[in-house]
């Protein structure tokens, strides 16, 4: 990784101002956690993997050209055409290996959440956040996935897996319909805190 670079960020550290880099959805935690807190709410806590992180794994697993290769004769209009080009970049995606330094550093920032809460593993969810979510002509919110009671041992697969859908086949589709290049819009993951809502309520914590 070079130092000029921010793979791993925590919310509080984000803003509206770093969509680019961190998605709506990431941004938009980040700007509830410094405003909100101060006042007596509280919001799970959490970090972002940013869409230079995204583009590094992408890069470093050497796939761009193969994605590239896999999407030219892409029809969306051909159901069986797309589910197959869908299938076969995720999957390049999923085989690929995070970069050690990257895996390391995702790593840290889990240990210290842990930390941060004073538990030897925290759940976790894994969320999605596109830095297209919300524009005036378009939406990608809900295109891509999201995984829930995420623990450690399961978190690298995660984010792979999160990685991997922003090439599900509606959103594939969509960026086609709505004249956005596959390699235009990117993806950062934001990991934070699950709550349970049974012991207070949705989204807030005790």
């Amino acid at each position: 990784m070079t130092d000029d670079k921010k793979y791993v960020m925590w919310f509080e550290d984000t803003g509206i101002q770093d969509v680019a880099l961190v998605g709506g959805k990431n941004a938009s935690l980040g700007e509830m956690i410094r405003n909100l807190e101060p006042k007596g709410v509280q919001v799970p806590g959490g970090f972002s993997i940013t869409a230079e992180a995204y583009k590094y794994y992408i890069d470093k697993a050497g796939i761009a050209d193969k994605i590239k290769d896999v999407l030219s004769d892409l029809d969306t209009h051909d159901m069986e055409n797309l589910a197959e080009r869908g299938e076969k970049v995720r999957n390049l995606i999923l085989e690929s290996e995070i970069p050690e330094d990257l895996a390391e550093e995702i790593m840290k920032f889990y240990d210290e959440t842990c930390k941060r809460y004073d538990v030897d593993e925290v759940d976790v969810a894994v969320r999605s956040s596109a830095t297209a979510e919300d524009l005036p002509d378009a939406s990608f919110a809900g295109q891509q996935e999201t995984y829930l009671n995420v623990k450690r041992d399961t978190l690298l697969q995660s984010c792979k897996k999160c990685f991997a859908s922003l090439f599900t086949n509606r959103a594939i589709s969509y960026r086609v319909d709505k004249g956005f290049s596959h390699f235009d819009v990117y993806l950062s993951i934001g990991v934070q805190k699950m709550i349970r809502s049974d012991s207070a309520s949705s989204g807030v914590r005790s």
